[in-house]
């Protein structure tokens, strides 16, 4: 059976992402920064490992990518992602804390893809999944603000457009979807789908993907959304 590795699964879409796949048969590597309290990660059943990992620890995501050398990868979904402060307009910005946003965001989702490349593609899938958002799109940024997270978004988006470009010689597929506005922590109870939504339409459209969407971005239904 297929194998998925999943960052920040602890919660959220990542913990909907966890429960979707293992229901499905898949064997899921679910990483999340405390493993000895994962909280309801625990309590999914299935064949799942949950495995301790900071992303935006790098000596973390080496030891890991060892620790599961020899292990064939056939989706990694990098999902662990942070909001940062809301609202800051330029003249008050948190820069130390738009830098935290950046490392999570941006940095760590391609060291994981990177550090876990030869895994994706011993695999037979081989597929790699960014979680981005709508808010990362130049097009559709009607309504200013919030600088952290568009900015952080926006950058990963370009980060995993030369990714794939790198990787298509091994067959590798690279996506990025937006989720859709999710009632999670970050989207808070008035948002418009819930989790089972979101990933229901996610792994529908993720299972569909072919090379022909290499270095693409897309919604949750499968839609392609403007850079």
């Amino acid at each position: 059976m297929a194998t998925v590795m999943i960052t920040g699964a602890n919660r959220g879409i990542g913990l909907e992402f966890t429960r979707h796949y293992a229901a499905d048969g898949w064997t899921v590597l679910a990483t999340c920064r405390n493993p000895i309290a994962p909280g309801e990660l625990a309590t999914i059943e299935g064949d799942i490992q949950v495995h301790g990992l900071d992303v935006t620890n790098h000596a973390q995501v080496d030891r890991l990518a060892r620790d599961l050398d020899g292990t064939a990868i056939d989706l990694l979904i990098n999902n662990a992602g942070i909001y940062g402060p809301r609202g800051m307009d330029a003249d008050g910005m948190d820069y130390a804390a738009w830098e935290d946003v950046l490392r999570t965001n941006t940095l760590a989702p391609l060291k994981v893809a990177a550090a876990f490349t030869g895994h994706v593609a011993a695999s037979t899938e081989r597929k790699l999944i960014t979680i981005s958002s709508i808010m990362a799109s130049i097009a559709e940024n009607s309504g200013g603000g919030e600088y952290i997270y568009r900015s952080s978004k926006a950058a990963v988006n370009m980060v995993m457009k030369s990714f794939a470009i790198d990787v298509a010689s091994r067959d590798i597929v690279v996506a990025m979807f937006h989720p859709g506005w999710v009632q999670t922590d970050m989207g808070g109870p008035q948002a418009a789908i819930d989790v089972a939504t979101s990933v229901d339409g996610l792994t529908k459209a993720i299972a569909g993907l072919s090379a022909a969407d290499n270095g693409k971005f897309f919604n949750y239904d499968g839609s392609p959304l403007p850079w």
